[in-house]
């Protein structure tokens, strides 16, 4: 027996005197204690709305990368500029903080005003004011915060990361990245037969440059029946990914290259490139790689959309404390790294391998783990802990990834520009919120972009400001009516999902279809709750913002860690229930501050966490400004219960 909390009330007594009188309901081993109110009540008018949706155009007048792709042409690397490769124009923010060579008109600084690779030796590096590379800076606040994260990160390095970013220097990038698949690891690096030779630091490491003589992403399709089309599929997503012909435009140093007090790892010395004008710092190849490659996987195990993601930003940032990149070197990487994938993934060519390799991905993956759908795939995906699986802990990851996506640079332009979203972008998504349509991912996109005025991230499509980890939670924002039909029958995140972002906004949830929403974030948006199929759940405490909830069918389910508060009025036909996951305190409870209003429908009462109610106790179940009507039935598995009416709440007696 458990010791009664305080729901479990002495509220009894005074309901029975107010009441008067106990009325018998039959069905689900309940009674009916009530008041005098209503027996049914006119059903109140659902929210409206704003009567609109939102829409996330892609910026007009710009050249979409998803269309000039095909001109990052490696070959053309000694003539590329920001006007003819579009793998240049997407970070070409990076010309707010320095201007290279090329883009010098002072003859006195032999400028080489046609873009052109003449040749480069040493001394010219050194001979342009202001500079240790073959350019000149343009914020030296920004270009000095740069270098300055890199003195004190490599000076802190510790062995442990020494190793990491050995590890991620020298080996093959799509090897690395994939242990971000974290329990599924082992049976993906099976199933696409990946080898790698770099394990460890060797004895002499700080002498010889070892190269990993493995295979990287593993053995394609014309092989490997298990995952070769996945493999495939990863190769594709490189396709006109090359970061050449930006280093070669931008020709802006290592972080070695600019201070002495960078301390490049000693077991990396001997990969120092030793031709400034071909060895580049912005942008990283490496970092873009592991983008292109972590994303691609991303794309196939949405399971781990979001480990995959802060997998990538580990690569770059293990690049910063292996001493031969800086922030903004790895942020480059990134930026085009996610413009590539987009481009790849809206490629017709690729239109039939992404959804085999999908397939494919799926049917060895789950073979392998032993289970039967992609819900129970994604449960086996996030079983490890922290002691097995370094992505384990979800807050660690987000803290991690929004740190590393601006770095801590202050913003140099305006903060306050509105998000715009690239053209094609939304396909990013197609497999992690698959019941969305694309024209809601993009608004999805937009609502979670970061803010404007960060230093490379404001290129005019858009590239820069999103947050995919972000965006993997659903939306930031109803600024319009949103709609959401899940089909169940489909698995997966078509079954079920959470939302897990802080949603503001004055638009109206409306959730269709057999499957199950979790909504987890501290909530705000006022518009409110339609629920006329499936299970929309209330994660936390503000899970349906401040508005109304309006249950015309399917589930309202109340499991938040604490009292879930319904801001508005909360209304219930017959055709809709409300389930509550009760657990110990006040685990899975209602508070609705308006009126609510009951004609009818069902009232479920689950249990959380091992909780188990005593008989004999009275539960406070729900409290509200005003109640009127009555659940058609009420049911707590296992138990026999009386339902207690009054006024302003609902309680349960348990009575066997």
């Amino acid at each position: 027996m458990q010791t009664p909390t305080p729901f479990r009330t002495a509220a009894l007594f005074a309901a029975i005197l107010s009441a008067l009188s106990l009325v018998a309901c039959g069905g689900n081993d309940s009674t009916d204690t009530s008041t005098a109110t209503p027996a049914t009540p006119t059903a109140p008018a659902a929210p409206a709305g704003l009567g609109k949706e939102d829409s996330a155009p892609a910026a007009a007048n710009v050249a979409a990368y998803v269309d000039n792709g095909a001109t990052n042409v490696r070959g053309d690397a000694c003539h590329a500029t920001v006007d003819t490769n579009a793998g240049v124009r997407v970070v070409s923010g990076f010309l707010d903080i320095w201007t290279p060579r090329s883009l010098l008109v002072d003859a006195g600084q032999t400028a080489a005003a046609n873009g052109t690779c003449a040749a480069v030796t040493a001394s010219d590096w050194s001979g342009i004011p202001g500079s240790a590379t073959d350019g000149v800076v343009k914020n030296a606040t920004v270009h000095a915060a740069n270098i300055a994260y890199v003195e004190t990160a490599t000076a802190a390095r510790t062995a442990d990361q020494e190793l990491a970013a050995y590890l991620d220097d020298r080996r093959a990038k799509g090897y690395s990245v994939s242990d971000g698949m974290g329990p599924l690891t082992n049976a993906w690096r099976t199933g696409a037969q990946q080898t790698t030779t770099i394990t460890s630091i060797a004895a002499d490491a700080s002498t010889v440059k070892y190269d990993d003589s493995g295979n990287n992403l593993g053995v394609g399709s014309a092989s490997n029946t298990n995952l070769g089309l996945a493999v495939d599929f990863i190769a594709a997503m490189s396709g006109d990914g090359s970061t050449e012909p930006a280093k070669r435009f931008f020709k802006y140093g290592r972080p070695w290259r600019w201070s002495s007090k960078v301390v490049v790892a000693p077991s990396l010395v001997p990969a120092k490139g030793t031709t400034p004008a071909t060895d580049g710092g912005f942008i990283s190849g490496h970092t873009a790689e592991g983008w292109r490659d972590a994303l691609a996987m991303a794309y196939l195990v949405p399971e781990r959309y979001q480990e995959m993601l802060t997998r990538a930003m580990e690569l770059g940032e293990n690049r910063i404390l292996a001493g031969m990149h800086s922030p903004l070197d790895v942020i480059g990487g990134r930026i085009q790294g996610t413009a590539v994938v987009a481009y790849n993934l809206n490629k017709a060519a690729n239109a039939s391998l992404k959804t085999t390799a999908f397939t494919q991905a799926h049917s060895w993956l789950q073979t392998q783990a032993g289970v039967g759908s992609a819900a129970d795939l994604n449960t086996y995906a996030h079983a490890a802990t922290t002691s097995s699986d370094r992505f384990a802990d979800y807050a660690t990851n987000k803290a991690n990834f929004t740190k590393r996506l601006t770095y801590g640079f202050p913003q140099i332009a305006s903060a306050t520009s509105a998000a715009v979203v690239p053209k094609g972008a939304e396909v990013l998504l197609e497999t992690r919120l698959p019941y969305l349509s694309a024209d809601q991912r993009r608004v999805v996109l937009m609502t979670t972009a970061i803010a404007s005025g960060y230093p490379v991230m404001d290129d005019a499509e858009g590239w820069g400001r999103l947050n995919l980890f972000a965006a993997a939670d659903g939306y930031g924002a109803f600024n319009g009516d949103v709609t959401v039909t899940m089909d169940a029958s489909q698995g997966g995140f078509n079954a079920a999902d959470s939302w897990k972002n802080n949603i503001s906004g004055a638009g109206l949830l409306t959730k269709k279809g057999s499957g199950a929403l979790a909504l987890a974030g501290v909530n705000t948006w006022t518009g409110g709750s339609v629920v006329s199929a499936g299970t929309l759940t209330g994660a936390s405490t503000t899970a349906f913002g401040k508005g109304d909830v309006y249950v015309s069918g399917g589930t309202v389910k109340i499991a938040a860690p604490g009292i879930l508060t319904i801001a508005g009025k909360y209304s219930q036909l017959a055709n809709g229930s409300l389930e509550l996951a009760l657990g110990n305190g006040s685990r899975g409870r209602l508070a609705v501050s308006g009126a609510m209003t009951l004609v009818g429908g069902a009232l479920n009462v689950s249990f959380a966490n091992g909780y188990q109610p005593v008989v004999g106790d009275t539960i406070s179940l729900i409290t509200a400004g005003s109640v009127a009507g009555k659940f058609s039935s009420v049911s707590m598995p296992g138990y026999k219960v009386t339902p207690i009416y009054t006024a302003t709440s609902v309680q349960l007696r348990i009575d066997g």
